[in-house]
This record gives C-alpha cells, sequence and structure tokens, in this order.
C-alpha cells in the first residue's frame, strides 16, 4: 500500500497550511501513536507546531497550523470569532430541497461519544450554508461554508436534510461508493473485485479566506478536490442523467 501523502500549501513566518489526505488523523491518537497524523508529520519538519482546528480523520484537505504561541492565540480568536471563511465540498445522497439553504440546528454530544454528535435545540449553535453545484438523479454536490465550526457539523447537518454524506459510516450508510451501483450494464470481472470509487466520506475542506492576523494581507488558501471524489464525479457524469 502507497504510504499517504500531504503537503504544504503555503507558509510564512506565522502560518503553515498543509493538504491533509483522507485517513489521516489531525492530531496523534489518545492510544496509538503510530497512526499517521499531521501533527506529528509537521512536528518532525518544524521546531514549533500549533493546531488551530481539525479535521476528521476520513476527510481530506485544508488545515492550517501556527508557528509561535502568539499566533496561535490570534488566529485561535480569529476562528472563535467568524473572521476565517471555511468552504467544504461533498457529496452527498440525495438532493436538498433549495438550491441555496441555511441550516440552523443546534448540535450536542450523544451520550455514547461512539455515537457522535446529535440536533438537540439546548446544544451548542450550529450554522452551515450550502448550495448545490451538481446533481444526478439520486447524489448532488453541494458546497458548503461553515458560519460556525462544531464537531461533525457538515455530517450531521446534510443527515437531517435527508442528505447523507456518501461513505459516511457514522451518519450515513457507510457503504462504499461503487461504479456498478449506478452504472447501467455494467459488466463484473469474474476474476477481479469490484474496486470502489469512494471508501471514506466524501468531504473535502476545500478552501480558508481570511485577513491575516499579522500582516492584514487578504489571504485565500485553496486544495484540489482529491482523486477519488474527482474519478466519482466524473463516472456520475458519463453514467447518471442530472
Amino acid at each position: 500500500m502507497k504510504p499517504l501523502r500531504w503537503k504544504i500549501i503555503f507558509e510564512d513566518d506565522y502560518i503553515i497550511v498543509v493538504d491533509k489526505p483522507a485517513g489521516y488523523l489531525s492530531i496523534p491518537d489518545r492510544y496509538d501513536e503510530t497512526i499517521p497524523n499531521m501533527y506529528t508529520s509537521l512536528s518532525a519538519y518544524r521546531d514549533e507546531i500549533f493546531v488551530n482546528h481539525r479535521l476528521d480523520k476520513d476527510t481530506s484537505g485544508i488545515m492550517l497550523f501556527t508557528k509561535s504561541e502568539e499566533a496561535h492565540k490570534r488566529f485561535s480568536r480569529m476562528f472563535e470569532n467568524r473572521k476565517i471563511d471555511k468552504h467544504y465540498f461533498a457529496l452527498v445522497h440525495n438532493k436538498p430541497i433549495e438550491d441555496v439553504g441555511l441550516i440552523e440546528l443546534n448540535l450536542a454530544q450523544a451520550k455514547s461519544k461512539s455515537k457522535g454528535m446529535l440536533i438537540d435545540h439546548e446544544g451548542k449553535q450550529a450554522i452551515s450554508k450550502y448550495r448545490i453545484v451538481k446533481t444526478w438523479h439520486q447524489f448532488s454536490l453541494v458546497e458548503v461554508k461553515l458560519i460556525t465550526g462544531r464537531m461533525h457539523q457538515i455530517r450531521v447537518h446534510m443527515k437531517a436534510i435527508n442528505c447523507p454524506v456518501i461513505c459516511d459510516t457514522l451518519y450515513g450508510n457507510g457503504e462504499p461508493f461503487y461504479l456498478s451501483s449506478f452504472k447501467k450494464k455494467y459488466r463484473r470481472n469474474n476474476n477481479q473485485e469490484e474496486r470502489p470509487l469512494l471508501n471514506r466520506q466524501a468531504l473535502h475542506a476545500a478552501q480558508l479566506h481570511f485577513e491575516h492576523a499579522f500582516t492584514g494581507e487578504k489571504v485565500l488558501l485553496e486544495t484540489e478536490m482529491p482523486k477519488d471524489m474527482r474519478a466519482s464525479i466524473n463516472q456520475m457524469d458519463k453514467n447518471l442523467l442530472f
């Protein structure tokens, strides 16, 4: 199996921004430090690294780290005060009723942490804006802008509008996404097991946009959608009606 690849997409004296692959943790696992994670990987190359926000293990995309305590403090405040715009792409089941929508549903931790987050009117405020980018019969590509940044927010909000993220094991059906599941007249090779187009939640952190906490410059950072999501979109374009 090829090692997972990550790359630095931006760095200055204050921050370092990376493109995290799916399968990488944001920080070390509490029980098994050998599991690949971005914090340990970056720490091997930089003297001091601070985590400013996290992505789920199976979510790919853009992550921002800081390089000093002061930078960590300033950028953390920016995240808390919603001064950093975060945009994601998600492949979801079904099609949202509205082409552009606002989801305002509070979230709380389930009593069992293994069950993740749930909708709770007494929970913490959670707001997501979305727009449909493309739709294919029973699937859609949506762009989501996070107004707040709660744990699993996009995944729970998409489930709440009956559009769970494809391959989401916690909030969706968790099933791998196969070409044979939607391609008519798919011919199976009896001598070879079909490989899934996607076998992790189809969620990608695509963009961060902010005014730099030290230089005041406007910064727009983007990451390309990973190969597994692009391949899935390509196959749906070929085989499914819009």
